[in-house]
């Protein structure tokens, strides 16, 4: 219903065919705030009007609008409105054959770029992807995109480059990744890792910066919107996804996207362009 709405407050998201591209995501926000969560996927982000404030690696960063900003993979991060009117923001998510994870760390040092040109390419890059038809174009803009940002990073990488990933976090991390859909009690991860439950969560929160669970519910999400944008109902997708139901995993999307699954997947039914969807405030239970 239309009073159920928060003015506003609306995402679109799509998959273009584009190689490389796993989610284009178009935001506004004016009061809700993205939880500390993981993605699998490089987050390229441009914010068009207002500004956003996120911690990365327990870092502090903010993205005024002349900003292209480069979160890596892996890496815990949030956000928040830094402005009273909120954000509105543009992001693709690109996989590994577009930024290798040798980049991770320099992304971390410094994931803001201050870069007119690459500023701009990235909205040119949006403007083609936005667009059917428009796959060559986008492609091509992608690869200056992607060149550009190698160069702006490969200048900090001091060789050799070691992700820090402590043994038995790293250990648990590669359990939590193999069992995503099944999940891992904590008891289970502790006969397998041999070390005590309390141990695991307190190596596995000092190394990445959030809880294991927390962890596993961000990279659950992720793989739900990729099947979302495939069209599975969110139903579907709650049974893959290793949620217990539906309502679980409405709760949890609900949390860390900013809007429930199934809005996020009538506005993405059309994958080939962007469809608008209206944000429901939480008592519409939709």
């Amino acid at each position: 219903m239309a009073a159920s709405r928060a003015p506003g407050e609306e995402v679109s998201a799509w998959r273009p065919r584009v190689p490389g591209v796993t989610e284009v995501f178009h935001a506004h926000f004016t009061e809700y705030a993205y939880p500390m969560h993981v993605h699998d996927a490089w987050t390229l982000l441009i914010v068009d009007d207002g500004a956003v404030r996120y911690e990365l690696d327990r870092h502090a960063h903010g993205t005024p609008l002349d900003t292209v900003s480069l979160l890596p993979p892996h890496v815990p991060h949030n956000g928040s409105p830094a402005t009273p009117g909120g954000f509105r923001k543009r992001v693709v998510y690109l996989d590994s054959s577009r930024l290798g994870e040798e980049l991770i760390g320099a992304a971390v040092d410094g994931p803001d770029l201050r870069d007119p040109v690459l500023r701009l390419r990235v909205g040119q890059l949006h403007a083609a992807l936005a667009r059917p038809g428009d796959e060559l174009e986008a492609e091509s803009r992608l690869t200056l995109v992607g060149e550009r940002l190698r160069g702006h990073l490969r200048r900090r990488v001091e060789p050799p480059t070691a992700r820090r990933d402590p043994g038995i976090a790293g250990k648990l991390r590669e359990l939590l990744d193999a069992r995503l859909a099944d999940g891992v009690s904590l008891a289970t991860a502790s006969g397998l890792l041999h070390a005590h439950p309390a141990h695991l969560v307190r190596a596995f929160s000092g190394a990445y910066g959030i809880a294991p669970h927390q962890y596993l519910m961000s990279r659950r999400v992720g793989r739900a919107r990729r099947l979302l944008l495939d069209g599975l109902p969110p139903g579907e997708v709650a049974a893959l996804t290793g949620f217990y139901d539906q309502a679980h995993l409405t709760r949890h999307f609900r949390k860390l996207v900013g809007v429930p699954p199934g809005r996020y997947r009538s506005g993405a039914r059309r994958a080939s362009r962007p469809a608008g969807l209206t944000r429901p405030d939480a008592r519409s239970g939709a």
